[in-house]
């Protein structure tokens, strides 16, 4: 038995801090499935298996709903498994109704009740949709008394937190880690965490197949799963099906000679036009240093599809060299004199501090400019 397990598409979530280029995010998800299903063909899996959240909200444009339909139509070949998630519980009217009135394509499956369910030959899924955003209790455990035929391979699917596995999501939604031995189950699918991670023996987490946010997965990831028979260990391998890279990166600065090298790295992470970094910068730079770091990352960030970069932890220090080359006296020399007091007085509040560093980054540019 071998199939794709996947989770978390979340079709539809919005990309506000991205400006125009929302679109280019929300496409990316749509492809993801696109690759799914490529993956599926070239690894002989015939059913694809996607542990909840298909939809980021339960009221998704009709545009939406349809969007994800029509690229797993185009994979007639492989059977498609919808669970319900926290993002898109399965309410009277609501999105999967909405889904049923369409007319899916024959391929895509809908597992909307808590009953055993033909999974391929010889294998039965045993699926646990949510019916409302947070469950106080576990509604994995219906499978411990499922009836399946004799030496069928089964197959559990459930999004929510393994208890006792940091938060697991966004939602509540307990899962006992012990319901693969008390299931019997050959495999137990999750979905909910956004990231890849193997919980127990038989039990995973997907992850996301396109990420949504920094400090999450790096890339998006889909899992190939082969079980030989009942009771033989998965074979579980991970392979990437995401477009776009997010990346978290902390560095410490103290000198300019340090910006080279920042740069050079930066520079050098794979497949820049589609990673998205978030720069965390720690340290004390002069204001020469400061005005050459923002030269730098203009460039770098022209050459990712997005950098966010956080310098709340950067401190400016001003030499004489700095200040001189603002003005050697005059009503430049004096304001620049006043910030530097302001943002090394310990007195001064860190906000008041931070807008004293600005206002000197932005005197020394416009006094010498970038180049200095």
């Amino acid at each position: 038995m071998r199939f794709i397990h996947t989770a978390d598409w979340q079709i539809g979530k919005p990309f506000k801090q991205f400006g125009d280029r929302e679109s280019v995010l929300r496409q990316a998800r749509l492809v993801a499935i696109e690759n799914i299903g490529r993956l599926a063909a070239k690894e002989g899996a015939a059913h694809v298996l996607v542990a909840g959240d298909v939809y980021d909200t339960e009221a998704p444009t009709p545009r939406t709903l349809l969007e994800p339909l029509e690229r797993m139509r185009r994979f007639s070949d492989v059977q498609w498994h919808m669970l319900p998630g926290n993002h898109d519980p399965h309410r009277p009217k609501g999105v999967w109704d909405r889904v049923l009135e369409s007319g899916p394509p024959a391929n895509v499956h809908l597992h909307l009740k808590p009953e055993p369910v033909d999974f391929g030959p010889g294998a039965m899924l045993l699926p646990a949709p949510l019916t409302r955003k947070t469950e106080g209790a576990d509604l994995t455990e219906w499978m411990d008394r499922a009836e399946t035929p004799l030496g069928a391979i089964r197959i559990g699917v459930a999004h929510g937190s393994v208890v006792g596995f940091g938060s697991g999501g966004e939602a509540t939604n307990p899962i006992d880690p012990r319901r693969p031995a008390l299931a019997r189950l050959d495999y137990l699918a999750l979905g909910d965490w956004h990231r890849t991670i193997q919980i127990g023996p038989s039990v995973w987490y997907s992850g996301t197949p396109e990420p949504d946010r920094a400090g999450g997965q790096e890339a998006g990831q889909a899992l190939v799963v082969e079980i030989p028979g009942p009771g033989a260990p998965a074979n579980v391998t991970s392979h990437k099906v995401g477009s776009y890279r997010w990346l978290t990166i902390e560095d410490q600065l103290s000198d300019a000679g340090e910006l080279e090298d920042l740069e050079t790295r930066l520079r050098g992470l794979p497949d820049l036009s589609s990673t998205i970094l978030r720069l965390w910068l720690k340290g004390t730079l002069q204001l020469t240093g400061r005005a050459e770091l923002d030269r730098r990352l203009l460039g770098i960030g022209a050459a990712m599809f997005h950098l966010d970069v956080d310098d709340t932890g950067l401190a400016i220090r001003p030499s004489a060299a700095d200040l001189e080359l603002i003005d050697f006296g005059g009503v430049l020399r004096h304001a620049a004199d006043r910030l530097k007091a302001v943002a090394e007085d310990a007195a001064v509040g860190p906000v008041e501090k931070r807008r004293a560093e600005d206002a000197l980054v932005q005197l020394f540019v416009m006094a010498v400019g970038t180049g200095a």
